[in-house]
């Protein structure tokens, strides 16, 4: 399955259940229950939001395309152009596709800086300068 479709997490119907039977599955999962796709935020020139439908009616920004950052510093949060994705502990592939994730290493005016939230969950990045 690829990692940017929808996640359908359950158990290997094939492994044992540790007692020498074979799992059989009660029921299939509920819509509800499925996961949403990968929302790949990429670097741009500014940042895009989207709202996504959550359960329940209720609606949460999606980052789409991040152009500035939240930079934690000494003095405080400064709002802080990104200037490249320098390697992601996700996938190497993903600091070759400039997508951002959490834990993500992005280089940004004032130097580098490793991001701290979800952005493809909150609509915007949080970051912390590193080694200083």
């Amino acid at each position: 399955m690829s990692q940017f479709s929808m996640q359908l997490h359950s158990k290997s119907p094939t492994k044992g259940s540790g007692n020498g039977k074979r799992r059989i599955k009660a029921r299939d999962k509920k819509k509800s229950e499925i996961g949403n796709y990968f929302s790949s935020t990429k670097m741009a020139e500014n940042n895009q939001t989207r709202m996504m439908r959550r359960r329940g009616g209720a609606r949460t920004p999606v980052l789409k395309n991040a152009g500035y950052v939240n930079l934690l510093t000494k003095d405080g949060y400064k709002k802080v152009k990104i200037k490249g994705v320098l390697e992601s502990r996700d996938n190497r592939n993903f600091a070759r596709q400039n997508i951002i994730t959490k834990g993500t290493v992005i280089n940004t005016e004032i130097g580098k800086a490793e991001v701290i939230n979800r952005p493809g969950r909150e609509g915007s990045i949080n970051a912390r300068l590193i080694g200083s």
